[in-house]
């Protein structure tokens, strides 16, 4: 395939420097730390160290108040809080599931809201998280997809969202404990608001600080990103993030994922499989999701299930089958029970895994395909869904 320069948007990301005036250290990578400890006055000889030295408290224990930064004199630590911040978006809701999910809305700058959601499971848990306030897909499953894009995420508000919910589980570790390998919050899924590669440079610098062996340490093998098939940007996802990889499929014939992922009008399912296969990570020990949503009567044939099993052969793969997650005036239904399950027993009868994925948190509208801030909504009337859907 030819290679092609990065895509980009052209939608706002809000600048570093807080309205007040102080500058967030929240979401800065290692370097750019360094850069703003240098440029507010830290010698240049001092400054790798001292931002290592506050990269732990703020990300390895959770502090957000440079005086509990007892390595620093106190001095130091007043000149700090002159100058910069350790700032976190605002919880303005928190909803507790009956299976025990966690929905979070939070505001950003401007007073925009996301949606954040905590998926517990035997003792761990999954956290969802947003890259854009609302979403450019327009997606016609997809709740969020009926909501217009506002803007991008910045790294730290990205990372700010797994920040609030290790606040939400009281997961800091306490500074010299002894190191406890149960993490409440054991994954990461950019699956929420928005699609990632198109706020890549966020999304990658957000991830590297969830990834650092130093802050909030989790394997890269636990960070996965689902992306609807921004093509150029799949391989850099490799290269400059390592995480593990999905796609929202959700279709085996372009006319109908046309209608489905309106994204597939730019990029094909012919040119995003042939995008996988060369995918530099893709192996039978880290293999790519596909993410398959089931519509009953749009793509829940066994016919689909078989021209599924031929467009991904020799792919290392799962497929993650998502009974769908109906919300207010969806032009979709769910598949049958029946009629899921004997999808998935085709797929895996060809030798893919194919998990059936459980509804959670429906009850508050947590679930896969329902996130959306009532505050950003695009107000459409179930005609005008429908009509987007071409039904």
């Amino acid at each position: 395939m030819t290679a092609t320069a990065p895509i980009t948007q052209d939608v706002m990301t809000i600048p570093r420097k807080l309205p007040e005036g102080p500058i967030n250290l929240v979401g800065l990578t290692r370097d750019g730390m360094r850069d703003a400890l240098i440029e507010n006055g830290t010698p240049e000889k001092q400054a790798k160290m001292r931002a290592g030295q506050i990269w732990q408290w703020i990300y390895q224990w959770g502090k957000r108040d440079f005086d509990e930064m007892t390595n620093l004199s106190k001095t130091y630590r007043a000149e700090l809080a002159e100058k910069f911040a350790i700032e976190v978006p605002e919880v303005v809701t928190r909803q507790v599931s009956e299976d025990g999910t966690r929905k979070y809305l939070v505001k950003i700058a401007g007073g925009h809201e996301v949606e954040v959601v905590y998926i517990p499971e035997d003792g761990r848990g999954t956290l969802c998280v947003s890259s854009q306030v609302g979403c450019t897909l327009t997606c016609s499953f997809c709740h969020t997809g009926t909501q217009k894009l506002v803007r991008n995420l910045t790294a730290g508000e990205i990372i700010g969202q797994v920040m609030i919910a290790r606040d939400d589980l009281d997961e800091w570790p306490e500074q010299g404990a002894p190191k406890d390998e149960t993490r409440l919050l054991s994954n990461i899924v950019l699956m929420g608001m928005g699609e990632p590669l198109y706020n890549f440079e966020n999304v990658r610098d957000a991830m590297k600080i969830a990834m650092d062996a130093e802050g909030i340490q989790l394997s890269r093998r636990r960070i996965t990103l689902s992306t609807s098939g921004v093509v150029p940007e799949i391989a850099r996802t490799a290269e400059e993030i390592g995480c593990q990889l999905a796609i929202s499929f959700h279709a085996t014939t372009d006319e109908v994922r046309d209608k489905l992922v309106p994204i597939n009008k730019r990029w094909n399912i012919e040119v995003l499989v042939e995008a996988l296969r060369a995918y530099p990570r893709v192996s039978n020990s880290e293999r790519i999701t596909f993410e398959y949503v089931m519509l009953d009567g749009i793509n829940d044939t066994d016919a689909d299930a078989h021209r599924l099993i031929k467009l991904i052969e020799g792919i290392p793969a799962k497929i993650n089958l998502i009974p769908f997650n109906e919300w207010p005036d969806a032009p979709y239904k769910r598949s049958s029970g029946n009629r899921i399950h004997r999808f998935a027993d085709i797929i895996y009868k060809a030798g893919y895994a194919s998990p059936i994925r459980k509804p959670r948190g429906e009850d508050i509208m947590a679930a896969c395909g329902q996130l959306k801030s009532a505050t950003e909504r695009a107000r459409k009337s179930r005609k005008q869904i429908q009509a987007e859907a071409g039904l």
